[in-house]
């Protein structure tokens, strides 16, 4: 069922999981999403970076959209990394309700204006919003940002840019990167932790997830990582299967090329679901109606599982 993003956050931090965030390009990336969500019981969300936007357009949102009204696992859809104003007009307009504004690039004062002007918009639009703060390093669908450039997100700064922006999610840089990790990976969890303490019950977004061992993302878990994006991985078992098929010969046809990189893709896919304890999970989840509720005032924002745990 196509879910709402907050609802699937939210429910997530309450029960001390996370959500997996996928990004996909084709129908073969979002039919491996689906089926390892529905093979898992699991909530997970389709994401599209701005280069899969421009590439697909509006029938690469629509298929997303489709995929996850039929599904039977609780999936949302999710614009990731735009820095453009106009596409996020045109993802609210074509019916995505959940956008990341992305100013991270950009000197702090104007990631705050830009940030708090596309949450505004969105607001008005029933979509909720996730920015950054800081700057993740690494390479990623052709962006690169050198180490040099990265910056860690300040505590005492990310509450200053949540309340003046009132985004509903914030990406945070503890040291994750984008794309592999050249190195063992190194987070800084009592940056981390301060964030939360400072921060609330805000979720807190993680990029850069392929690669992350298994106590790096339960200890990001602990410490209210509710969302984590992958995208390298699940890419690259796409780009293997392909070459390998090619190099072999074993890919004979269009269609037995399109199932071998959705069984690839799927197989990474599920493992990440059930690395971030989402697995089995979906009964917690409710209608893809929850936020029009919430509009409405019939439904506290605060408390997403009243209904389910009063029954």
């Amino acid at each position: 069922m196509l879910s709402s993003t907050r609802e699937l956050l939210e429910t997530a931090r309450r029960n001390v999981y996370a959500i997996g965030a996928f990004n996909v390009y084709n129908l073969e990336g979002v039919k491996a999403v689906i089926l390892a969500a529905e093979a898992e019981q699991s909530p997970a969300m389709l994401q599209l970076h701005p280069s899969a936007l421009s590439y697909g357009g509006l029938p690469l949102v629509a298929l997303c959209l489709e995929a996850a009204r039929s599904s039977s696992a609780p999936i949302s859809v999710h614009l990731d990394h735009s820095t453009s104003a106009d596409d996020i007009h045109l993802a609210l307009e074509s019916g995505m309700a959940s956008i990341m504004a992305d100013g991270s690039h950009l000197p702090y004062e104007q990631n705050l204006a830009f940030t708090r002007d596309m949450t505004r918009l969105a607001h008005q639009k029933g979509a909720i919003v996730e920015a950054e703060i800081g700057r993740i390093s690494g390479t990623e669908d052709g962006l690169t940002v050198a180490e040099k450039s990265a910056k860690m997100t300040d505590p005492t700064q990310a509450v200053e840019f949540v309340k003046a922006t009132n985004v509903d999610s914030l990406a945070v840089t503890i040291g994750n990167v984008h794309g592999e990790y050249r190195s063992e990976p190194k987070l800084d969890f009592a940056r981390l932790e301060k964030i939360r303490h400072l921060l609330g019950d805000l979720p807190l977004v993680l990029h850069g997830a392929s690669g992350l061992p298994e106590r790096m993302i339960s200890r990001s878990i602990t410490l209210g990582v509710c969302k984590f994006n992958v995208n390298t991985e699940v890419r690259a078992a796409y780009m293997q299967t392909l070459q390998q098929g090619i190099c072999s010969a074993s890919l004979k046809d269009l269609v037995d090329s399109m199932e071998a990189t959705i069984n690839s893709m799927q197989a990474v896919i599920t493992e990440k679901l059930r690395l971030f304890g989402s697995s089995n999970k979906a009964h917690l989840h409710q209608s893809p109606y929850a936020d029009m509720l919430r509009l409405k005032g019939e439904f506290p924002k605060a408390e997403p599982l009243d209904f389910i745990e009063k029954n």
